[in-house]
């Protein structure tokens, strides 16, 4: 079983509210979402893994039972070209649940027009795979989002 934490830290709202029907409508995968605090923060590894996608605006860990989780911090992030990430780990590291991989500001997110909500997504998973799904509530960066079997 994988155990998924959050990569950020605010307030669980699961993929339905999440303002995108790609990830609103479960199309990228099952999962839930983090509304994150609106502070400069890092977004941190959900499960140990090796990092096998990496771009400003998203990551992709796979554990080793070869579940990938994507972490998308905040929604049409991709047009911002990078400027206002900060990458601090490479494609191909192995890193530990916890560790940071962007640093970032949800605030500043925002103030650009985007969403800051960071869908993480349970990757060529269905949701009968997955429970233990946090959907409300305040979270912390590590706390537990949901299991996947």
């Amino acid at each position: 079983m994988t155990t998924v934490t959050s990569p950020v830290a605010g307030r669980s709202i699961g993929l339905a509210a999440v303002p995108d029907p790609v990830f609103s409508g479960a199309m990228v995968g099952p999962g839930t979402a983090v509304d994150p605090l609106r502070e400069p923060s890092v977004a941190v590894a959900p499960v140990d893994g090796i990092v096998v996608s990496l771009h400003p605006h998203a990551f992709v860990v796979v554990d080793e039972e070869g579940h990938g989780v994507l972490t998308h911090l905040g929604i049409d992030t991709v047009q911002f070209n990078g400027e206002g990430f900060e990458l601090l780990v490479n494609k191909g590291d192995t890193v530990r649940r916890g560790d940071s991989i962007v640093r970032w500001d949800p605030a500043r997110v925002e103030a650009a027009g985007k969403s800051p909500v960071c869908p993480v997504v349970a990757l060529e998973a269905t949701a009968e795979s997955l429970s233990d799904i946090s959907e409300s509530g305040d979270v912390t960066a590590g706390a537990l989002l949901f299991s996947w079997t």
